[in-house]
């Protein structure tokens, strides 16, 4: 799976406030909203907040890939951010999560969402590139890690 294909460089993020994981989601329901005209902030909420509900998506070593499916979605669409500060994300490990990737995906598209969560999991577990997105200190600097990896 390439990156460069769900992800833009105006869906990154460096050094976001973290604050809570409710006002984290708000947050990158708001910004992803802005950038994707076709969805719904509040559905883009709503959807995230119904999927954490059912179990974390924090998957431990500061790490958390928050997702949904949504029937406004029409492509399946990623934000990578890394907070300024890591928030409890009642992840697998109880570690505090301060990197994550945000995965919408359209109703439909049930194997490709889990596709795409299992490669995202297997690229998130890798130390290396964990550690590159710790150390960027820009949107474009994250989005140039997380293309090119």
């Amino acid at each position: 799976m390439r990156l460069d294909t769900i992800l833009t460089p105006e869906r990154c993020y460096c050094n976001l406030p973290g604050v809570s994981k409710k006002r984290f989601l708000t947050t990158i329901s708001e910004l992803i909203a802005e950038d994707t005209p076709a969805l719904n902030a509040d559905n883009i909420y709503t959807a995230l907040l119904a999927r954490e509900q059912l179990g974390s998506t924090g998957i431990g070593n500061g790490i958390g890939i928050p997702h949904c499916r949504l029937a406004d979605c029409k492509a399946i669409t990623g934000a990578l951010i890394k907070l300024d500060e890591g928030i409890d994300f009642d992840a697998v490990d109880s570690r505090r999560v301060d990197l994550l990737f945000v995965l919408i995906v359209p109703a439909q598209e049930t194997h490709e969402h889990l596709k795409v969560l299992g490669a995202l999991a297997a690229l998130f577990h890798q130390e290396s590139f964990c550690n590159k997105l710790r150390q960027a200190t820009s949107a474009q600097e994250l989005y140039d890690i997380a293309v090119n990896s």
